[in-house]
């Protein structure tokens, strides 16, 4: 799911439009918002402080979208509520993630699993106050890009630890799947696949770092044009895109030498209570101010055996 831009939110959600609102009261005040309104007014690029606020929430926006990997490896829902109740079905077994805790429910009745959206991922970037009076517009844009791109890598790291958290007896097969410190190729790929079929799912992504994606361009089965898997491989932009029905993420922020096969239609939940929002940050007592970016949410996993798990793949090209 793709963040909003600002100019959709401020039409059709209210929240949203109430927490910018009360943003634009503080930033008047904030020494970095209103250094970034001066010179991007001065620029053209927007008239008052509501423009330089939808210019910030789009950059970090633009900037954020790509490094937000985990919502393509997790089914994402949007919701107003503080907390969801989720049934589960017979012999199901889910876990709700929170920060620092993970509650294991399990049983042969059915059960409920409570997801709270009182999660957070945030990023922030800090200046000085004489830093940001003499900051130029190239440079305040740099660092709410970058905010944007740590953000992503956060929501992340929580979305690839709530799959870390599954106990190893309930992955799909019972156990991970070790690969002896081999490389990553097609038939890891098939022992993956297979793994949650043989739990009566059906596998839509599977997740790896990049290492392990570079190891499966260097299998032939991916390279050359009679085997299956090559129509869904572009080997001039060093990508696997597709393959046996899963669609391939690959990013640096999954743990080296560990891959997954999930089937995100059941596995688990993201329940996003906010999205991307740029907020003011400050400490005035060190003379620090700065840019803070946020979203809000909750996870869960309602069926730990519609994930696959692949460890001690080889680390190394």
């Amino acid at each position: 799911m793709k963040p909003k831009l600002f100019e959709s939110l401020m039409e059709k959600d209210s929240e949203y439009k109430q927490l910018y609102e009360r943003l634009k009261e503080k930033a008047a005040a904030h020494p970095f918002f209103k250094r970034y309104a001066k010179i991007g007014i001065k620029e053209g690029l927007f008239s008052d402080m509501v423009g330089a606020l939808g210019r910030m929430h789009d950059t970090l926006v633009e900037a954020a979208y790509p490094e937000l990997i985990g919502r393509n490896i997790i089914n994402v829902k949007p919701t107003t509520e503080t907390m969801e109740r989720f049934p589960l079905d017979t012999k199901s077994i889910a876990y709700s993630y929170a920060e620092g805790a993970v509650t294991r429910l399990s049983g042969k009745k059915h059960n409920t699993v409570d997801i709270h959206t009182g999660q957070l991922a945030e990023a922030s970037e800090e200046w000085t106050r004489e830093f940001v009076e003499d900051a130029t517009w190239n440079v305040m844009e740099n660092m709410t890009e970058k905010v944007g791109r740590a953000l992503g890598e956060k929501e992340t790291d929580k979305i690839l630890a709530l799959y870390e958290s599954i106990a190893n007896a309930d992955l799909a097969g019972g156990a991970p799947i070790d690969q002896g410190a081999a490389a990553m190729d097609w038939a890891a790929i098939l022992k993956l696949h297979n793994a949650v079929r043989g739990e009566n799912w059906r596998p839509t992504i599977l997740v790896v770092n990049e290492t392990q994606l570079h190891q499966l361009l260097s299998d032939d089965k991916f390279i050359n044009a009679q085997y299956l898997p090559s129509g869904q491989t572009d080997i001039e932009r060093g990508i696997v895109t597709s393959v046996l029905g899963m669609k391939v993420q690959a990013s640096t922020v999954v743990t080296n030498g560990t891959a997954y096969a999930i089937d995100t239609r059941i596995a688990s939940i993201m329940l996003l209570r906010r999205d991307v929002t740029a907020e003011d940050w400050e400490d005035p007592r060190t003379g620090k101010f700065g840019i803070r970016a946020t979203t809000r949410f909750g996870l869960g996993v309602l069926r730990a055996n519609a994930v696959s798990k692949m460890a001690n793949i080889k680390t190394t090209l």
